[in-house]
């Protein structure tokens, strides 16, 4: 087996941290310095995509790649979402949009990939930065707004994208609503999924 896993999500999330911090090949970036408002969060940028691998047991392995956060490039998730079998999109939960980041990234995949048929598990980074609130505002959002990718509500989960088994975790979760969706067709169809609004 060999797929791909796109990681979405806004700038300085931590999707290009989280590539690097289980690729078993030295991750191929296309990072340049911010020259917009992306300054003020970061000093370089993900224009292209980043790439990298992940060997799993035999010849199986996945294709990791990081997808620019800036809606300017969205034409590469047109691109890179044309090739994936999963998605994680990484959110960071200092942000004080966080929830409309969610929302808006929710769209842009159901746009592009009709039924939302793929598999989505969502990483939520920088929690220690905003510990009043907690993940169930995302699971409450996804519930609320009857979110389903692959036939079930997307999983939150909580993220150091500097950490390889929680990157590594994020990643199983992933494979499970893969896995599930090959061996149960009927629950993942289409037919059943209800796209983001």
């Amino acid at each position: 087996m060999e797929w791909g896993v796109l990681f979405m999500g806004p700038v300085g999330a931590g999707k290009t941290q989280a590539i690097q911090s289980i690729s078993d090949i030295d991750v191929v970036s296309t990072d340049v310095e911010a020259t917009d408002k992306t300054r003020s969060l970061k000093t370089h940028t993900t224009v292209s995509m980043d790439v990298g691998v992940l060997h799993l047991s035999g010849s199986d392995k996945l294709r990791l790649y990081g997808a620019p956060g800036q809606d300017r490039f969205d034409f590469m998730w047109d691109i890179l979402l044309q090739q994936a079998k999963g998605v994680a999109l990484i959110l960071n939960h200092a942000s004080p949009n966080a929830l409309a980041e969610l929302e808006h990234y929710l769209q842009a995949i159901s746009e592009r990939v009709p039924g939302n048929r793929l598999p989505l598990a969502i990483g939520v980074t920088h929690l220690d930065e905003n510990p009043g609130v907690s993940l169930g505002l995302y699971d409450d959002y996804l519930r609320k707004k009857k979110i389903v990718f692959c036939g079930v509500t997307p999983p939150v989960i909580e993220l150091d994208a500097r950490v390889a088994s929680h990157v590594r975790s994020l990643l199983l979760v992933m494979v499970a609503q893969f896995e599930m969706a090959a061996r149960f067709p009927a629950i993942s169809s289409p037919l059943t999924a209800t796209a983001a609004r």
